[in-house]
């Protein structure tokens, strides 16, 4: 897979180092000299230019890349990167940072952003993952958000705790994807007993989240 990254600070870096290491080919594009450190990265590809110019992204072949990744600190930049990826190079995913919490609102399909990853929101959840029993956390959004990740630990007398999965009928649009249970992952069969203290990951529909709430709630 051939990714570019536009923002080679450390962000951008330890995004591309990650990726490198897992055998994908990685363009950074970097304006500012200070932050431009091929040695930080060996193995992907630098460019040293503007990566909201189109005459940057022709040069960097951008049309061939199967994701675009904004992970510049400056969220007009990222929103322009990511709207010329998608409507200039056909870029099939773009991923956008999201800088300033304020900003969230901008990153969507209007602006060519198929994710958007807002680091402040991220935190505030795993906190809330991390101290939340009985209440559904919102983890990562997909599709601008008519889809999601969301977690939630079972608390004792939850309705379903003793059920098999199986047997729960789950809201429509909704997908059990993992159980975390004394320090293991475990993929759901339809035999699998819920149990209290349980961390159950979903993917869901947003319209659908209130729903499941009540279904795994106390009674």
């Amino acid at each position: 897979m051939r990714v570019a990254i536009a923002g080679a600070g450390n962000v951008g870096r330890s995004i591309a180092a990650e990726l490198v290491e897992n055998g994908h080919e990685v363009l950074l594009i970097e304006k500012d000299r200070k932050s431009y450190k091929p040695t930080s990265v060996p193995g992907a590809q630098w460019l040293m230019a503007d990566a909201c110019e189109t005459n940057t992204l022709t040069n960097a072949s951008l049309e061939t890349c199967h994701v675009a990744i904004a992970a510049t600190g400056d969220d007009k930049a990222n929103l322009v990167l990511s709207l010329l990826a998608k409507t200039e190079y056909g870029v099939p995913r773009v991923v956008a940072r999201v800088n300033h919490p304020k900003n969230e609102w901008l990153f969507d399909e209007a602006w060519g952003v198929d994710v958007a990853v807002s680091s402040p929101r991220l935190l505030s959840a795993l906190v809330e993952e991390a101290v939340s029993v009985g209440d559904l956390v919102r983890l990562l959004q997909f599709e601008q958000g008519r889809a999601n990740l969301v977690e939630l630990t079972l608390a004792e007398g939850a309705t379903v705790v003793g059920k098999r999965v199986g047997s729960v009928t789950w809201p429509p649009d909704t997908a059990l994807v993992a159980i975390l249970r004394g320090g293991r992952v475990l993929v759901p069969s339809q035999d699998d007993p819920l149990e209290a203290g349980d961390e159950l990951l979903f993917v869901a529909a947003a319209d659908v989240e209130d729903e499941l709430q009540s279904l795994l709630g106390t009674g």
